[in-house]
């Protein structure tokens, strides 16, 4: 679609929910500097702060979009826009269990690990609680693991599950949002061996060019 063009995203490489929507912009065949523009914020350097972002996203989080149609935040949002947008590869499965399970899976992420544990509330955390460095990480690993243990049971329950995507024979919302949280898990040597199933998706996840373009490090 020509008003693909038109797509501005504003992100920071590190932020795992902008990863999730640079992986869902590679899986619809949109690519960066041709479909759409990038946008970088530096969280570091507290740019989602800003004035000038601030008018984009008041919320000042990444990612957000800028389309023909207005600004839209909240990855998961995004994502749907963009599969309901360019449906030609579909990001949800036909089936409608099947579909509220991958929802379920990438919300589990999406709401309750990646909020307890964003940059934001770490930071938190340490500036206005007091927190050390070491009671940081038991908060991080504590959310992680409740978090972690569940999405395993999901995969070792699901008839669908065949070690290679969350839900089905191809990529989904579940596999797009559970990528970025394994990525933040390992930056913090969070031990990975008691999650096998995820960690066979995150293998063969990260074979797929959609998802190798979309990591920090290729940022």
């Amino acid at each position: 679609m020509d008003d693909a063009i038109a797509i501005t995203l504003y992100d920071y490489y590190r932020s795992s929910a902008s990863y999730r929507v640079r992986i869902a912009l590679n899986l619809k065949g949109l690519d960066a500097g041709k479909a759409y523009k990038q946008c970088p914020i530096s969280l570091i350097d507290n740019e989602q702060n800003s004035r000038d972002y601030t008018k984009v996203n008041p919320n000042g989080l990444v990612p957000s979009v800028k389309t023909d149609h207005g600004i839209l935040s909240q990855s998961l949002a995004i994502i749907e826009y963009l599969d309901e947008t360019y449906p030609n590869i579909p990001l949800l499965p036909n089936d409608p269990w099947q579909k509220a399970q991958c929802r379920s899976f990438a919300l589990l992420i999406a709401c309750d690990i990646h909020p307890l544990n964003n940059l934001r509330v770490l930071n938190y955390l340490n500036s206005d609680l007091g927190v050390n460095q070491n009671e940081k990480m038991v908060w991080y690993f504590h959310w992680l693991e409740r978090g972690f243990q569940a999405l395993e049971a999901m995969l070792s329950r699901s008839p669908s599950f065949e070690q290679a995507f969350c839900f089905g024979n191809h990529a989904t919302l579940a596999d797009i949002c559970l990528i970025p949280q394994i990525y933040n898990a390992k930056r913090f040597d969070f031990d990975m061996t008691k999650y096998p199933n995820l960690s066979l998706v995150e293998q063969h996840c990260q074979q797929i060019d959609a998802f190798k373009h979309a990591h920090p490090d290729q940022q």
